[in-house]
């Protein structure tokens, strides 16, 4: 199983689910830490400490040490503070918290765009919540970062398979939405007499473009 380090975008291979850990979240206050001093020095001895809890598996612990060295790091330090915001998303991710690995995960991808295992992993969550077209962006952006990714039969797979469903969630919304704007014209201009079967919508071949054409 793969393990969160500390040097950068190559601690992890790109071909499969991010790393699982285990052990129990526990709170800690990143306002209050956020209000200390800042130092790297400091940032990156609490993130070792946290990767040292995390190979013990003791998540909650890492979790907190993460949360402490993102907020001791200075801002100017862009990509230690997204790799402690990435290594945080991971513990969201063994707890199965989908939206908090979303959270970070984009808040790190803002400190650094370039960050594949991070657009992995934002990708698995925008999955696991059936956010498919989110996923198919991310999975995107990591071919354009990372051409070999998609070269792997298991991911090529993959992403066929989530391709698909993203176009047949996007169909089904928007007939979704279709029909919720037919019942509300069928409202309006019933009071009128009319209804939205009044109504065509014509196609013009040669610019695309629709007119719409009244009928009794």
């Amino acid at each position: 199983m793969p393990l969160v380090k500390e040097d950068g975008h190559t601690t992890e291979p790109l071909n499969g689910k991010v790393e699982e850990m285990e052990g129990e979240l526990s709170e800690c206050s990143e306002e209050a830490a956020d209000e200390g001093p800042r130092s790297l020095p400091e940032a990156q001895r609490l993130k070792r400490e946290g990767n040292d809890h995390y190979k013990a598996k003791r998540v909650s612990l890492a979790m907190d040490r993460y949360t402490l060295a993102y907020a001791t790091c200075p801002k100017e330090e862009k990509m230690v503070r997204a790799q402690c915001l990435a290594n945080r998303a991971a513990c969201h991710h063994y707890f199965s918290e989908w939206e908090g690995v979303i959270e970070d995960c984009t808040e790190a991808l803002e400190l650094d765009p370039s960050y594949t295992k991070v657009l992995l992993r934002r990708a698995n969550a925008y999955e696991e919540t059936a956010k498919y077209s989110q996923c198919k962006e991310d999975l995107d952006k990591l071919q354009e970062l990372d051409p070999s990714w998609i070269k792997t039969p298991a991911n090529k797979a993959r992403y066929g398979k989530i391709e698909k469903t993203a176009e047949e969630q996007f169909e089904r919304e928007k007939a979704e939405m279709v029909d919720k704007l037919k019942d509300l014209g069928n409202t309006v201009l019933g009071k009128f007499g009319l209804s939205t079967d009044n109504f065509k919508c014509v196609k013009d071949p040669s610019t695309g473009s629709y007119s719409i054409s009244f009928q009794q």
